[in-house]
């Protein structure tokens, strides 16, 4: 059967769909993956035939222009990206398609798939990297710093979700997709985040249970997976200079804005203050170095990239932005956390793990070196939330995730498939 699978966004945005490919190739499938130039040598090492959509340049143009310093703005020009990119995929995973012998995995925001779903017919996946997406009133996921709860009057709940759909989401991604609509002769949708974002003919969470418990009023076809853990750290082991670093001294503290920004210059500039007030050694972690000094104290480092699974277990603690991909990671490392939230899932995210009494939180504007150096020293002091750190990372010891999302995934697809022959598959929790 062939697999046409279609990744947007940064490393862990992109990481997780090349780990259900490789999967789904190993079980014999014909994987093609659709994503910006910059992720093919990922796929390649995956050993998964793959077909760039727009262009490097463009990758690294759209995150220098998204000032972390203005979330709202930057959350718009991800969807101006993303309407803009759609036709490209749309395009090319059409021409790839076998009638009767081909589905489609997408993410939650890239609409492709779902969109070859209604003009071919082509069976699609949707998978959701983060609970965020879910519009819920028993538990609202947290959007803003400041934003609805459970405990809000039902009447705030649904007011806040109805503005947020029709002042935000509808103008930045329903409006773009619609009129792709149009050409495709296809009709208008409304208030897509509040249902049709969910109406593939399988979702998959890549999150498990005990991180964000499903809501009575989430889909009842959603199945969550567990995190996928996945990032290139089978291929590219820690560079020679920066294992030399970290074996040189105490265990350092890590700095991450994430790999979707080059506009976070106060963040790096406050977290050296911090290292030095607080004698700390320091590992900046950023694929665009003009966001990082010319010139870095001598118990402080730049590195482009390193693999999460191989640097997170080596460090005293761990600061980032809050992604999903980073905030899981660190919990399978069993790494104190914290969490400096600007956008997107992150908010959410920070909530969830702080939850679990493994983080702390500053956020942007509160995030200086002696604000910093402070909560650092009490994280690191902190025997108890380093034993909840244990905990939660045995949980995730023998995570099969991206085992259990491709057994769902073939599960209710494939019977759809006239061409297929469908086995009985047995699911297993991650």
């Amino acid at each position: 059967m062939r697999v046409l699978i279609s990744a947007a966004g940064s490393h862990g945005d992109v990481l997780p769909f090349i780990a259900l490919g490789r999967e789904l190739a190993a079980r014999g499938h014909e994987v093609i993956f659709y994503a910006n130039p910059f992720f093919r040598p990922y796929a390649t090492d995956a050993s998964i035939p793959f077909v760039p959509i727009s262009t490097e340049d463009a990758y690294r143009t759209l995150f220098r222009e998204t000032a972390d310093s203005a979330p709202n703005k930057a959350f718009k020009r991800v969807a101006k990206e993303l309407a803009e990119i759609c036709p490209a995929y749309y395009r090319a995973m059409k021409a790839d398609v076998l009638p009767g012998d081909t589905i489609t995995i997408g993410s939650s925001l890239l609409f492709a798939p779902r969109l070859l779903r209604e003009t071919d017919g082509v069976p699609c996946a949707t998978v959701h990297l983060a609970p965020s997406v879910f519009q819920s009133n028993l538990s609202p996921a947290r959007l803003a710093p400041n934003w609805i709860n459970a405990r809000s009057p039902m009447f705030v709940k649904r007011f806040a979700w109805w503005m947020l759909d029709t002042f935000f989401y509808d103008p930045n991604f329903t409006a773009p997709l619609n009129r792709f609509r149009a050409t495709l002769g296809l009709p208008r949708i409304e208030r897509i985040f509040h249902s049709w974002i969910h109406e593939a003919d399988c979702v998959v969470g890549l999150f498990p249970d005990w991180f964000a418990e499903p809501q009575d009023d989430w889909p009842k076809h959603v199945v969550l997976a567990g995190f996928p853990l996945y990032d290139h750290g089978e291929q590219v082991p820690l560079s020679p200079s920066l294992d030399a670093f970290i074996k040189a001294g105490s265990p350092p503290i890590g700095f991450s804005a994430g790999t979707a920004t080059a506009t976070a210059h106060q963040f790096f500039n406050a977290s050296i203050e911090a290292c030095q007030e607080a004698g700390f050694r320091g590992i900046l972690l950023s694929p665009f170095p003009e966001q990082i000094p010319a010139s870095l104290p001598k118990d402080i480092i730049h590195v482009n990239y390193a693999p999460f699974s191989t640097l997170l277990p080596k460090l005293a603690a761990f600061v980032h932005h809050g992604g999903i991909g980073s905030t899981s990671q660190a919990l399978r490392a069993g790494v104190p956390q914290l969490i400096r939230p600007v956008a997107y899932d992150q908010f959410d995210n920070a909530s969830r793990v702080m939850r679990l009494g493994v983080a702390k939180e500053v956020l942007p504007k509160k995030y200086n070196g002696r604000v910093v150096a402070d909560v650092l020293k009490t994280l690191i002091a902190d025997e108890s939330l380093r034993l909840r750190c244990q905990e939660v990372a045995l949980r995730l010891a023998n995570c099969n995730a991206t085992t259990v999302a491709c057994d769902s995934i073939l599960a209710r697809l494939e019977k759809m498939m006239p061409n297929q022959t469908v086995q009985k598959i047995v699911l297993s929790g991650g």
